[in-house]
């Protein structure tokens, strides 16, 4: 909270808390309890914990939640995920954030050949009922997910499947999805490799080791931690964070095909 505090002056105004997997964290609904009332707050989990966690989090403050959801039948969902968990746990804790009233966003990466089907079958099952359906881009991020560029399906060619989308006007630059409209459910794509969107990117990712990074691509972060352990003070970090914004250089998606670093893991920065 220390560093959410030092950059509330350079505009800080939304955190997200992703993972790896937040509910795990002990105490998570504490940390949301400390950031509430400075930030809007939102998380991003993969959904196993709700059924079990929803309550302490509705009690924390929280309102907003994503869910990474890429099948609901269970072979694709087991495939997908490379576990052997019940889909129907995630489903229902789904449905008992819905009951309660949280405002729900579900993402959902899209590969050829393997959860093609998921768009339909996610769309008929949640239509009017979340605030969002996102359809991610397969990107190559970390260096184990045996990333390549033949199994993207891009946002265009899931639109043309789906048919009969109409484009929002009035969209926010700093959001990352791009938003249409399909039967009163907004349908979003986050499109990375057919569009990116370095040029607009306002966002950063603080790792659990205390390493702020600045490309969700980087292949390194720069180590806030330390200056913690220094005692830096709030403004000395609020100092440090503007040094390391401007001077950021990350496109990494515009720039994809050229020589590459090696990338950190989605699990340890976060989506």
């Amino acid at each position: 909270t220390t560093i959410v505090d030092a950059l509330l002056d350079l505009g800080l105004k939304k955190v997200r808390l992703t993972g790896g997997e937040p509910l795990i964290r002990k105490n998570v609904e504490t940390l949301i309890e400390f950031l509430q009332p400075k930030v809007e707050v939102c998380m991003t989990t993969n959904g196993i914990l709700l059924n079990e966690k929803a309550q302490d989090l509705w009690q924390s403050g929280l309102r907003n939640i994503t869910i990474s959801l890429d099948a609901v039948d269970q072979p694709t969902f087991q495939h997908m995920s490379d576990s052997k968990i019940d889909i129907n746990k995630i489903l229902s804790g789904i449905e008992l954030c819905l009951d309660m009233g949280f405002k729900l966003k579900l993402n959902t990466v899209i590969q050829r050949g393997k959860n093609e089907h998921a768009t339909k079958d996610i769309i008929d099952l949640f239509s009017g009922r979340v605030d969002e359906i996102r359809f991610i881009e397969y990107m190559d991020v970390g260096e184990t997910n045996g990333w390549n560029l033949h199994d993207v399906v891009t946002g265009s060619q899931i639109r043309k499947k789906l048919g009969n989308l109409k484009k929002l006007e009035n969209q926010d630059q700093s959001q990352v999805a791009t938003k249409y409209e399909l039967n009163g459910q907004i349908i979003g794509f986050i499109e990375s490799v057919s569009k990116p969107f370095c040029s607009t990117c306002n966002r950063a990712r603080l790792s659990a080791d205390g390493h702020l990074y600045t490309c969700l691509f980087a292949s390194k972060g720069n180590d806030l931690k330390s200056l913690l352990r220094m005692g830096a003070n709030q403004n000395e970090i609020s100092k440090a964070v503007k040094t390391i914004w401007s001077k950021r250089s990350d496109a990494y998606s515009e720039q994809r095909g050229e020589e590459s670093k090696p990338k950190v893991e989605m699990s340890f920065i976060g989506g």
